[in-house]
């Protein structure tokens, strides 16, 4: 396995796109389950769990399974997208409430 890259399809013994377990490098429970939850969301997914092989490994374990009408990389970019768009969202609206109360600490 080559940790350079962010993302890899792990060799779990599964031959189904709808059924695969990603692994993600130089991360934790921090992008886990905010990312779980967001997939999910998703009603085409089955199932959807992550874990974290050891404390010392930067690294997360994403097991996702689909109703077949979604492959499960498909579904994990989703997620990524989603996931995306909820930051800015969040970063957007905190930007905005720090420029709504500067004035009023003038």
């Amino acid at each position: 396995m080559n940790s350079t890259n962010k993302i890899e399809i792990a060799q779990d013994g599964s031959i189904s796109d709808f059924s695969k377990t990603f692994t993600i490098n130089n991360e934790d429970h921090t992008l886990g389950n905010a990312l779980r939850y967001m997939i999910m969301k998703n009603p085409n997914v089955v199932f959807c769990g992550y874990t974290i092989p050891h404390p010392s490994e930067a690294k997360v374990n994403f097991k996702i399974q689909t109703d077949q009408s979604i492959t499960a990389l498909e579904v994990l970019e989703k997620g990524l997208l989603d996931l995306q768009e909820v930051c800015k969202h969040v970063l957007t609206t905190f930007d905005n409430a720090v420029q709504d109360y500067q004035p009023m600490q003038v």
